[in-house]
């Protein structure tokens, strides 16, 4: 199984990286992008079980990316992990297919709760 984490802050690649492991998901191929654009085009390449994304990076923010990857007729399992969370965002994520808003600070938990059905 593989995993594409899609954020601009390698730090916090980091940090989702370990959490996955914490919520009990270190077995699974974990690849990484630092930004919307990169992560489409692994996305493509690696074909991955379950995309984490950012909300927020540049050259083409995480709704661009989610957008783009539908368009392309993928429909892999998509979920947005970010610190931002209004309303709104939560519309729009939902109105574009994806499975899951968690919103930062996170726990080994919240992975849990969204990625069992999916991993």
């Amino acid at each position: 199984m593989k995993i594409l984490v899609a954020d601009d802050s390698k730090a916090m690649r980091s940090i989702v990286i370990r959490t996955l492991r914490q919520a009990g998901y270190s077995g699974h191929k974990v690849i990484e992008a630092e930004n919307g654009a990169q992560a489409l085009e692994l996305a493509k390449d690696e074909e991955p079980d379950l995309i984490v994304s950012d909300w927020n990076m540049p050259e083409m923010n995480g709704l661009e990316f989610l957008k783009a990857l539908r368009a392309a007729g993928m429909d892999t399992p998509f979920g947005f992990v970010t610190t931002e969370a209004s309303p709104e965002m939560r519309a729009l994520a939902d109105e574009n297919g994806a499975a899951f808003l968690i919103t930062k600070p996170f726990t080994a938990e919240d992975f849990q709760k969204h990625f069992d059905e999916y991993l």
